[in-house]
């Protein structure tokens, strides 16, 4: 996105950036009010890749397994409304690519917290499937380290979070 583009849409990118900021500091409620009230702005706005943001991190403020899950599918809806055939070339088709692999990161930990082991396992698959859209920067060996991780949990034995008996 470029800077006009962002001061079009209100400084909408930071102020998303600000929100995270907050969660990451502990202010788990205050994060989850602000992207709140960020999407209904969004909303409005029409912006698909900023709803795909802010629905990203805000199902990580989320107390409800249940809601963090709706929250990640609304983001995964977002970025595949993005990625379909009617979005012109280039835009941000390229920048919502690389966030398929922690999108599909992110629900495969929810279903794991559900305790379906199985989903968490294919979403998994899809991850590890799309990790080529990732840059080969910070943020992209953060997302493939936490494929990693993940996967260990899945194929941990008893007494692992996440793994299975025998």
């Amino acid at each position: 996105m470029t800077e006009q583009q962002d001061t079009a849409a209100g400084g909408l990118t930071v102020r998303i950036g600000q929100a995270v900021m907050l969660h990451r500091a502990g202010d788990r409620e205050e994060a989850r009010n602000r992207l709140a009230q960020l999407w209904e702005e969004a909303g409005k706005s029409g912006d698909g890749f900023h709803r795909c943001t802010i629905a990203h991190y805000l199902a990580d403020t989320q107390d409800d397994p249940d809601d963090e899950l709706r929250w990640d599918l609304r983001a995964l809806a977002e970025a595949d409304a993005l990625t379909g055939e009617r979005v012109p070339s280039g835009g941000y088709r390229p920048a919502v690519r690389a966030f398929y692999p922690a999108l599909y990161l992110s629900i495969a930990a929810d279903r794991l917290k559900l305790g379906d082991a199985e989903a968490a396992r294919r979403e998994l698959g899809r991850a590890r499937r799309a990790v080529e859209a990732l840059g080969r920067d910070a943020c992209g060996a953060g997302v493939r380290a936490a494929i990693e991780r993940l996967d260990a949990r899945l194929a941990g034995g008893p007494g692992t979070p996440g793994g299975t008996a025998g």
